[in-house]
């Protein structure tokens, strides 16, 4: 047992470094291929990377390069992450933020094209795959993600102002530096990034699922066994058909683990309806799994 619980272990460090590899390449595209040719701004730490390159090239004697000022960016939270986290999380975390900071500055840049439009647009949806690819394997991308998880934990609250003001001071920096317009290609650049991230990291979609069924129990456990979900029954539910009695189970599941609840519906009762719609909003507690 001992074995086989090592060979897991090995397969999911594995799964996480090659993840991290793609996500620095991905990045560096995104970085070298649209976002600078194109002289749109990224979102978080990325972005006042880009920054201070641009800064450093027009007021400084020397060029703090976009990897190298990434890599700084994120020490101290490195050391946040590391008391406050966990230290698997750091590590791993480190190793993501080395990649992406070393492929771009080994990518120099290309200039694919210079219309501000497609560079806006298609780095943001390379960036955005990138990220969603990281964070659906557990991977955090450094930045501002480590603040975001370390002031949840502690508080219940989301970085949300936090991050609207950060991008905003990156936004109006965009603007001083290349004017409006290219404020405004950034801006476009940042939904399209959410939107693709969205797209690719499923997990913190929440979907409500109604399972109507006569083997309750049955389906119960094959559920419970498979995800670590809370179930809410109703007895005494009729069929119209064949009035024939029924029991109404529901739940809120992530869309990562629909897989999982299509796996346990089909164990325990092939027969079972399910009905899924997404969940717009959740009040009250709704488990989430530790980085």
């Amino acid at each position: 047992m001992d074995d086989v619980s090592k060979l897991m272990r090995r397969h999911t460090y594995v799964t996480k470094i090659s993840t991290s590899f793609i996500y620095a390449i991905l990045v560096s595209i995104a970085v070298n291929f649209f976002w600078t040719p194109g002289h749109i701004y990224s979102s978080g730490i990325t972005g006042f990377a880009q920054l201070l390159n641009t800064i450093s090239t027009r007021a400084f004697p020397f060029t703090i390069s976009t990897g190298l000022a990434l890599f700084l960016l994120n020490l101290p939270l490195f050391v946040l992450s590391w008391r406050a986290i966990g230290h698997e999380f750091t590590i791993f975390t480190i190793i993501t933020v080395f990649l992406s900071s070393f492929m771009i500055q080994l990518l120099k840049p290309i200039p694919l094209t210079h219309d501000p439009i497609i560079c806006a647009i298609f780095g943001g949806a390379v960036n955005g795959f990138g990220t969603g690819l990281a964070l659906r394997n557990g991977i955090s991308t450094g930045g501002l993600d480590i603040l975001g998880i370390v002031i949840r934990h502690r508080t219940g609250n989301s970085i949300g102002t936090i991050n609207i003001a950060f991008n905003s001071l990156i936004i109006i920096s965009a603007a001083i530096m290349y004017g409006w317009p290219y404020a405004f290609y950034s801006v476009l650049s940042l939904i399209v990034n959410a939107r693709i991230m969205d797209m690719t990291y499923t997990r913190q979609q929440r979907m409500q699922v109604m399972i109507i069924t006569n083997r309750p129990n049955t389906v119960i456990d094959s559920v419970q066994n498979h995800l670590r979900r809370g179930i809410t029954i109703v007895h005494n539910a009729e069929g119209a058909y064949r009035h024939d009695a029924k029991t109404i189970l529901f739940t809120v599941i992530s869309r990562y683990e629909m897989g999982e609840l299509e796996e346990a519906l089909l164990e325990s009762d092939p027969n079972a309806f399910a009905s899924i719609a997404d969940s717009v909003k959740i009040l009250g507690r709704f488990y989430e799994p530790k980085p």
